[in-house]
């Protein structure tokens, strides 16, 4: 949230996308870049992606297609009286690495979460055209604000690590990796040391 404080512009400062992506959308956002995503993404966490791999090794279908969407790595606390949803923020996105570069082949345009991905990962970015955004962390309840509109779609069993598709309103993200192979926490990291060397 120190960034929301420090910068009260912050909104004003996000480039709209609007989601679903259509193609060649995500091949022009770069890494670094603040975002505000506005339309429908889908949410997984692990069991989901369990899941999908299950369906997958049967050979049937999925119960959404990923073609240009967003899977948002998320789960929702339950909605009290009023609210459309509970708290939402980001979980570590490192656990479903695993499954991602298979998502990705299949047509899923974007992953959000907090925290970096494997090599593999982002290998798989630059192959098939994806990006990796990160969120606001320890802020479920502001990122819940941007979220209109909640629906269970699939593997209710699983709770807040079911399939949701949500509706969102400049959701704030910035993306980390892009389709050119760009890390913008590498870039970061990069730049503090060489500012370090300078400085001595």
């Amino acid at each position: 949230m120190s960034m929301l404080r420090s910068n009260p512009d912050f909104f004003a400062d996000l480039k709209e996308v609007s989601l679903p992506f259509a193609a060649g959308d995500v091949e022009e956002l770069r890494a670094g870049e603040l975002v505000g995503l506005t339309g429908v993404l889908y949410t997984g966490r692990d069991q989901t992606h369990r899941r999908f791999f299950d369906l997958l090794e049967q050979g049937r279908e999925l119960p959404v297609d990923l073609s240009g969407q967003l899977l948002y790595y998320v789960g929702p606390s339950p909605a009290r009286p009023g609210q459309v949803i509970g708290a939402a923020g980001p979980t570590t996105s490192y656990r479903m690495d695993v499954y991602t570069p298979r998502l990705l082949e299949l047509g899923l345009k974007a992953t959000m979460g907090k925290g970096r991905r494997s090599p593999r990962v982002r290998e798989a970015m630059v192959k098939y055209k994806g990006i990796y955004l990160a969120t606001i962390g320890g802020a479920g309840a502001f990122l819940s604000k941007c979220i209109k509109a909640a629906e269970l779609v699939a593997f209710a069993d699983a709770g807040p690590e079911a399939l949701f598709r949500f509706t969102v309103e400049k959701f704030p993200a910035v993306v980390i990796n892009d389709t050119t192979g760009r890390d913008f926490y590498e870039e970061v990291k990069n730049d503090k040391l060489e500012k370090s060397s300078d400085s001595q």
